[in-house]
């Protein structure tokens, strides 16, 4: 059996050194390079208000940030259902990649083609790794962001076919920010989770959800490009 800390270790995302590049990137100005041959034609972006573009804007729910002073120092100084005065991580990737200035909400009605081959955000402030977490705020968990997901390549193979998914989902970057929530909301907070479980069981709990969520979004897209072989 593998402890909590080495669980942990094989499921560390790789982006941490993408992270410091970019923050050094906009420091110096500068634009992220590829090497050679290498593209990213898309962002697919799943998780909490660190990285959600807007997409509680369009259900109801406790978790809200459209009103002022979110958003006073985005474009025209208007709240966006970003939880930030400006752009968030999720945009930050999309400009320094190149691909475009911001990533939009998946829920968003007004989405267009263009759009949905470049990568939409279907992550949902307030929700978490547990399912407690996006229950308690009556928010998307990530399962239910799997759901959107499965909407969204339906719509893709629509617009380009199954060659264009196949390709989209084969390079597009995928990434994953959650999990603080789960901690300081739904096990300090509330006595749901504490009442069965310490910190590290719980960490335990964590980590089997992640694998799941993974091993979940693997299904999706192969099942995605499967059905038109």
């Amino acid at each position: 059996m593998l402890n909590t800390k080495h669980k942990m270790k094989l499921l560390k995302p790789k982006l941490f050194p993408f992270w410091v590049f970019l923050i050094a990137a906009r420091t110096a100005g500068a634009v992220v390079k590829l090497p050679r041959n290498i593209s990213v034609p898309a962002v697919l972006m799943f998780g909490d208000s660190i990285v959600d573009t807007g997409n509680n804007n369009y259900y109801t729910t406790i978790a809200k940030c459209n009103f002022p002073p979110y958003g006073q120092d985005f474009m025209g100084g208007k709240p966006t259902g970003r939880f930030s005065n400006g752009k968030v991580p999720s945009d930050l990737i999309v400009e320094e990649l190149g691909i475009k200035d911001l990533l939009p909400p998946y829920l968003d009605p007004s989405l267009n083609d263009e759009d949905l081959l470049t990568g939409v955000n279907f992550a949902t402030g307030a929700a978490g790794w547990d399912p407690l977490t996006a229950e308690l705020s009556s928010v998307k968990s990530l399962s239910d962001q799997l759901e959107l997901f499965k909407g969204y390549t339906e719509k893709v193979k629509k617009i380009g076919g199954e060659q264009t998914l196949s390709k989209l989902l084969s390079e597009s970057l995928v990434a994953v920010v959650t999990g603080s929530n789960d901690i300081s909301n739904t096990y300090f907070i509330t006595p749901f989770r504490r009442l069965h479980y310490d910190v590290p069981s719980y960490t335990d709990l964590l980590v089997s959800y992640a694998s799941s969520f993974v091993q979940g979004s693997r299904w999706e897209t192969e099942d995605a490009v499967d059905q038109e072989l």
